[in-house]
């Protein structure tokens, strides 16, 4: 088993900035190829970046440029970087973990979730 816990989100600024993190626990996360969701108030949950266990990266078009995802194998943390923040990033963001493969972009193909973390950008 694998418990994801991401980092507190908060209140910014349009064109701000804020980093999540997700710290892991019960397994090493090496192995996972890791994802970062969020849903917004009245929205599904979408896909935003992830991170495959080699290292590369891949994103939604709404963030491509803006965001970016990382990861530290030796702290067990996944980060996701978020810059020039607009409103409608608002939502709650979680991170998800799979060994399913890489690239992955849907929700069932993760197997372990964190319990999100609320992101609000004012205008």
């Amino acid at each position: 088993q694998v418990q994801l816990v991401e980092s507190e989100g908060g209140l910014v600024q349009a064109g701000g900035s804020l980093r999540l993190s997700c710290a892991a626990s019960g397994r090493t996360l090496s192995g996972y190829s890791m994802g970062w969701f969020r849903q917004g108030p009245g929205k599904e949950r979408e896909f935003v970046a992830g991170i495959n266990w080699s290292g590369s990266t891949y994103y939604a078009e709404s963030v491509k440029d803006r965001f970016t995802v990382s990861r530290d194998n030796a702290k067990n943390t996944v980060y996701l970087q978020m810059n020039s923040l607009k409103p409608e990033d608002t939502a709650d963001y979680y991170c998800a973990a799979t060994y399913r493969g890489t690239f992955m972009r849907l929700e069932r193909q993760y197997d372990y979730w964190g319990q999100g973390t609320q992101v609000t950008v004012s205008s």
